[in-house]
């Protein structure tokens, strides 16, 4: 059985909004993109590599999937090493409002319920799925028991407000710390898994 392995950027406030430029995602009047950029160095990178590359396939909600779309698949040379594999791999893409067939090559869009949808993905052989992004899909995935593993960098920066990866639903749930690493830009490398995991 798979695994589904979210991959998250946050800040300390688990803010999870618009990390990586500044008009990714303005809603709510977010006017803080772009936080997470400056926390990049050559560990973290080689994360974010192995993550990609290592993975089976990706679940992305609608919004990563737009954006991710419209970027890898004419990235320049030099985001090769991230945009073969994004571009090669299937993906899994959990929407209401977007139509197949899917522009971005090897797409598949979830029909019916995302639980059942995302139980027979992870019923399948082969290497595990990572959500990259997409916090909705991750809350909606936590809430049904379906996430094995947080693979999460912590920024030191709070960003006082915006979305949040964790839903302010009243559940509680453990986790367990697998793997941390600091960065030298003092950000914080760590894989949980659930309790179940």
């Amino acid at each position: 059985m798979r695994k589904v392995i979210a991959n998250e950027w946050m800040t300390l406030d688990g803010v999870v909004q618009s990390p990586s430029y500044a008009d990714e995602d303005v809603t709510g009047g977010f006017r803080h993109g772009g936080w997470h950029t400056r926390y990049f160095d050559e560990l973290s990178m080689t994360w974010v590599i192995e993550n990609v590359r290592g993975a089976g396939g990706y679940l992305l909600g609608r919004g990563t999937y737009e954006r991710f779309a419209a970027h890898w698949p004419t990235a320049p040379t030099d985001q090769q090493v991230l945009a073969e594999p994004l571009n090669a791999l299937p993906k899994y893409v959990a929407s209401t409002t977007l139509d197949e067939p899917l522009g971005w090559r090897n797409s598949t869009l979830l029909r019916g319920d995302i639980g059942t949808a995302v139980r027979a993905l992870k019923a399948e052989e082969g290497k595990d799925l990572h959500v990259i992004g997409s916090p909705g899909l991750v809350q909606t995935l936590m809430a049904l028991g379906l996430v094995d593993e947080l693979r999460m960098m912590i920024d030191p920066v709070v960003a006082g407000g915006g979305k949040r990866l964790f839903a302010d639903d009243g559940a509680l749930r453990a986790f367990r710390l697998v793997d941390s690493r600091v960065t030298s830009t003092g950000a914080i490398i760590a894989t949980y898994a659930t309790s179940g995991g």
